[in-house]
């Protein structure tokens, strides 16, 4: 696999989301490259019409995000649909120097893009559109295998199996409710009696002060570690040292993040849901590489998803030859 030319530049276009700018950022590390981040606000008519309104782009980016200003970039990743009129005016002002990644769907002809990367429940399809299963990410071995060394001395006497707990909690189409937190408590209790598992557990702010207490109730006098919140966020720890992964089901960033460790998946169901959310589970559960959490503690195999590195590898297929299309080579 080549590397890209030394010293191009990159920047990561987003609305400031943290879960869809990490998607941007995991690209770009993949790559090798340490971005610029921009968190842009649209200016009227383009914050209400984006990526409807496609006149004068170079003029969307109001004052009260960061500039959007020459030099412009080797290459751009944008997400989200505040992103868009940022892509759509760099890619003209740099005369299509700039490589565009644009990451979900920009409600417009793909190819004005160089690439668009899609999950796989939305309809978009074309010449350069990638799809993926699930979200990209940051997480990589190499930073798994960094935390589970760091942390391993704290969490040494857990028992194995270990299971990591990832809970998450409400969101615009979930809802985590004490009784489902109740019942998943009483599961993974069962665990530490059937399997004499160890449990490493970290709740999010979603979860709740209610929920949370129901979790360290039932778990106390456990083997069983949840995390307080204080000093460093143990997370890629617990994906790192776990035998197995038990997730809620409201975040497609975190079942992705715990499906590229190769390691069985357990989902946690909640109440609500989406179309797309339920085409995303129920994908996953087709392909063999999850399972819903039932208590139950069984092991399988599965190829770890890649999807930042294969998006990754296609930019380092594609940069040469529009490189020099533009004659940057």
């Amino acid at each position: 696999m080549h590397s890209l030319t030394p010293g191009l530049t990159c920047w990561v276009v987003s609305d400031g989301s943290a879960g869809m700018e990490n998607q941007c950022i995991g690209l770009a590390e993949a790559l090798g490259l340490t971005p610029v981040v921009k968190r842009v606000r649209l200016r009227t008519p383009w914050r209400q019409l984006t990526p409807y309104w496609r006149i004068g782009n170079r003029f969307a980016a109001g004052p009260e995000g960061d500039p959007v200003d020459p030099p412009w970039p080797d290459l751009l990743f944008g997400t989200g649909r505040q992103s868009v009129a940022v892509s759509l005016a760099v890619k003209a002002q740099s005369r299509g120097r700039t490589f565009t990644v644009q990451i979900q769907d920009p409600k417009m002809d793909p190819r004005r893009f160089d690439i668009v990367v899609v999950p796989r429940h939305d309809k978009l399809r074309g010449d350069n559109v990638m799809v993926t299963r699930g979200a990209l990410h940051r997480v990589t071995p190499a930073l798994l295998a960094d935390a589970a060394e760091r942390f391993a001395p704290r969490l040494a006497h857990l028992p194995h199996p270990r299971i990591a707990v990832l809970i998450g909690g409400d969101n615009g189409v979930y809802r985590l409710t004490p009784t489902i937190m109740g019942d998943v408590a009483e599961h993974l209790a069962k665990l530490t009696r059937s399997h004499g598992a160890g449990l490493m557990v970290t709740p999010s702010r979603r979860t709740g002060t209610d929920n949370e207490a129901i979790l360290r109730a039932r778990l106390s006098g456990l083997p069983a570690e949840v995390w307080d919140g204080t000093g460093e966020n143990p997370y890629f720890a617990y994906l790192g040292l776990a035998d197995a992964v038990v997730v809620t089901c409201d975040s497609v960033s975190m079942t992705t993040e715990a499906c590229s460790t190769g390691k069985p998946v357990y989902v946690i169901e909640l109440e609500g849901g989406s179309p797309k959310f339920r085409a995303f589970h129920d994908g996953l559960y087709r392909d063999g590489i999850t399972r819903p959490f039932d208590g139950s503690l069984e092991s399988w195999s599965y190829p770890p998803l890649r999807e930042t590195e294969d998006v990754a590898d296609a930019v380092r297929r594609l940069l040469p030859a529009h490189r020099r299309r533009h004659g940057l080579a």
